[in-house]
């Protein structure tokens, strides 16, 4: 059984920055695959950004949304992933999630295509106040 626990959340104003943390325990053999996703009040849930681990090493997407000011990392040990978030927006406010997929293949993790991960966290919120 994995888990998938995120902290780092909180209330900022537009411009300030926040760092999100997601903790990942339990058997994440062959998982290559990780993901931010935030989903706002009355929208839809949506890529935030994600990490493909293949042979090569880690590859990083991003939504157009945030590209230049977040960044996405793991760690080694792939059993932390991070979201750096910078120059804050108040249209960045919602609830953030991380989610893990495993076999998926490196364009079906940079689309960021939901369905296809199979564990998720329980979120953390991010409110920017402008």
């Amino acid at each position: 059984q994995v888990q998938l626990v995120e902290s780092g959340g909180g209330s900022v104003q537009a411009g300030g920055s926040l760092r999100l943390s997601c903790v990942v325990s339990g058997n994440t053999y062959d998982r290559n695959c990780m993901a931010w996703f935030r989903q706002a009040p009355g929208k839809e849930r949506e890529g935030v950004a994600t990490i493909y681990t293949g042979t090569t090493g880690d590859s990083l997407y991003y939504a157009d949304s945030v590209k230049g000011r977040f960044t996405v990392a793991q760690d080694n040990g792939k059993k932390t992933m991070y979201l750096q978030m910078n120059s804050l927006k108040p249209e960045d406010s919602a609830m953030y999630f991380c989610a893990a997929a495993w076999f998926v293949r490196g364009d079906y993790c940079a689309t960021m295509q939901q369905w296809r991960f199979g564990a998720w966290g329980q979120g953390t919120q991010v409110t920017v106040s402008s």
